[in-house]
């Protein structure tokens, strides 16, 4: 079964250690995976200064002026929006509803489908929530490596000028040289992501210490009576500035969706010693000088740089985005193996590209996708400017969708009085709707690019699950009964041949086609034969002592046997290790050696597209080309190819 990160779960001291050894060893572990959280979990947050402030003040041909009313209103509007959202919702509250330690929107949604199992009816809207968020998440990866990478290629402008129309090839390179070492894994290089981000973070905070040291009244900023002021004075541009200042709090879904990974704690101390404060300092640090010198709103960020620092800072902020676009697009194939484990996506091929830690996986089709749809936005904005006005409907929908499932979750969870639902409803619902509605407006300059990307990925998964629920149903009536066919068997007195085969299959209740023709037409059985339906509980990770369940089918002497596994939606799903992890704790009586020879048996036959209803023909289509490209069952389960066959024969749809 999956084992998490070991540097964050592992604080096992020995008994006999003395008190003060166990608190120095939990500090040092606890330590290590602060840093390690810091190299993964805030690369796309951590990198938002690049492009935040600088949109705010071009929105509208620059309509937020270089005056202390407006600059003032906005920094107010930056510090209490990441302290809203980030610091009290994520790390307050969210991350306090973990499902079995892990965290997302899909770990959320799991967790409230299973709170609410015993209500007819919401197990159906929840899982809709939840694939509306896994949708925009998608998004969210698409447009985070763009406008990230472009960010920070950008600062070539104001470094050397003379190469500013390489900008785009460059940004170009970068992220085909980041999608194809996809395939090598983050194992080898992670260590090095948590001092660079560090570092990163470091020399920002520096940046706009020294500014806020030179005009300390921009401290005046952080109070909230100028956010309110700015709204109330100019309450139609203060509107629009929320579309372009939630850039500041991108990023804050992988403080959650990452927990499992780091655990709370090391991820709130990161948060609250090191990256809170360097994001105020940068941001107080931009509006000081845009404050002073009005023209340098063009890109504060870099302009913030000493001349002499800012070629070096150009690389580091590359390097930077860099790490912020691979925790994305590590994220996506977690979010993509989830989903297809709960029954949204076709089954993909999973590479691990670690020997030690399960979660770190490659996915093949879900890399080319992004890439594809990375380098296209890339190249059809052209910078980051542009990109920033497509950027924010993915955040924000994805923010409003984790509060509905909060505010779903917090009554039966932690028993919330309901002034209490109201409360978190107005403060983080207000907010984030505000900044939905603020972004609304952007649609047309290319704020359709993540609700279209959104809508086809709902397309797919609801189209995929309801494919499934017409293919079983056709399987499950040319299977036939199980019951019967041991009587059958019974009867029959076939010929046993030794070894072992192994069937998977869904279901107890009929028969896999595979098995029904081997008997058809070899006319022998096995000796032992083993059926093994796979499914997957709405938690992470099921312990082996909970995972197997067999039955016998009502005769213990006839070699037949019924196995049923059950696999968390983050664990890899291996059926040779499953079945000797059975054997390991009792459950199947066999030698663990007998598998080594075993045979295995998939059911795989064409898909025929017929007239029948449930189904518009256009889905049907997009059904059976989803299903033509899903991986080998083989692959899947970890079977082995040397001794897999596959039998079947045709379903309809």
């Amino acid at each position: 079964m999956h084992e998490k990160h070991p540097a964050v779960t592992h604080e096992d001291v020995d008994d006999e250690t003395p008190a003060p050894a166990r608190t120095g060893r939990r500090r040092r572990v606890l330590y290590a995976a602060a840093l390690a959280a810091l190299g993964v979990v805030f690369g796309d947050i951590g990198t938002s200064p690049l492009y935040a402030l600088k949109t705010v003040f071009l929105l509208d041909g620059g309509a937020v002026r270089a005056q202390q009313a407006d600059v003032f209103g906005v920094i107010s509007l930056i510090f209490w929006s990441v302290t809203v959202i980030v610091s009290i919702k994520y790390i307050g509250i969210l991350m306090r509803a973990d499902n079995d330690g892990e965290g997302g929107v899909m770990a959320l949604a799991a967790l409230a489908q299973r709170l609410y199992a015993a209500k007819a009816g919401k197990a159906g809207t929840l899982l809709v929530i939840g694939i509306v968020g896994v949708a925009l998440f998608y998004g969210d990866s698409i447009i985070t490596p763009a406008i990230s990478v472009l960010s920070a290629v950008e600062g070539l402008h104001v470094t050397v000028p003379a190469v500013s129309h390489l900008v785009i090839p460059i940004a170009a390179v970068i992220l085909v040289a980041l999608f194809a070492v996809q395939r090598f894994g983050t194992g080898r290089v992670g260590a090095l992501f948590g001092p660079v981000m560090v570092l990163w973070f470091v020399v920002i905070a520096a940046a706009g210490l020294a500014m806020v040291v030179q005009f300390p009244s921009v401290l005046l900023g952080l109070s909230p009576t100028y956010a309110i002021a700015f709204i109330v004075d100019r309450p139609v541009l203060s509107f629009v500035a929320l579309g372009a200042v939630v850039l500041v709090i991108t990023g804050a879904e992988a403080l959650y969706a990452d927990m499992g990974h780091f655990g709370r704690t090391p991820i709130s101390r990161a948060w609250f010693f090191l990256v809170f404060p360097a994001l105020v300092l940068n941001y107080l640090g931009q509006a000081a000088l845009v404050l002073h010198d009005p023209a340098a709103r063009a890109n504060p960020f870099f302009l913030l740089i000493p001349e002499w620092g800012r070629l070096p800072v150009v690389i580091l902020a590359t390097a930077a985005t860099v790490i912020a676009s691979q925790a994305v697009i590590s994220g996506a194939y977690s979010l993509s193996r989830q989903a297809v484990q709960l029954g949204l996506l076709p089954p993909l091929k999973i590479q691990q590209t670690s020997l030690r830690e399960g979660g770190q996986i490659y996915m093949p089709a879900v890399n080319i996708l992004l890439f594809i749809g990375v380098l296209a936005v890339t190249l059809s904005f052209g910078s980051s400017d542009r990109l920033s006005t497509a950027y924010g409907i993915s955040v924000t929908g994805a923010l409003v969708v984790d509060t509905v499932l909060l505010l779903l979750v917090a009554r039966p969870l932690w028993h919330w009085a309901p002034w209490k639902l109201v409360l978190a409803a107005v403060a983080f619902g207000g907010l984030e709707l505000s900044f939905l509605a603020g972004n609304l407006s952007k649609i047309i300059n290319g704020g359709w690019v993540p609700l279209l990307i959104a809508g086809v990925v709902i397309l797919i998964m609801t189209t995929w699950r309801r494919g499934r629920q017409l293919v079983q149903a056709d399987r499950k009536r040319k299977e036939g009964s199980m019951a019967a066919f041991v009587e059958e068997v019974r009867r029959l007195h076939l010929p046993r041949v030794p070894g072992i085969a192994i069937f998977p299959h869904p279901s107890k209740e009929t028969v896999p086609l595979a098995l029904r023709a081997n008997v058809k037409h070899n006319h022998v059985l096995h000796e032992h034969v083993i059926i093994v339906s796979v499914s997957f509980a709405q938690v992470p990770h099921v312990p082996p002592e909970e995972a197997f369940e067999c039955d016998t089918l009502g005769y213990e002497d006839d070699g037949i046997e019924f196995l049923s596994v059950r696999f968390g939606f983050s664990d890899d799903p291996d059926i040779p290790r499953a079945l000797r992890t059975a054997v390991r704790v009792g459950v199947l009586p066999l030698d663990d050696a007998n598998f080594k020879k075993a045979s295995y048996f998939i059911s795989r036959g064409a898909i025929r597209v017929t007239r029948q209803r449930g189904m518009v023909p256009w889905r049907r289509g997009l059904f059976v080309a989803l299903a033509h490209n899903a991986a080998d069952p083989a692959a899947r389960f970890g079977l082995p190819a040397l001794r897999t066959v596959t039998m079947g024969s045709d379903v309809e749809i």
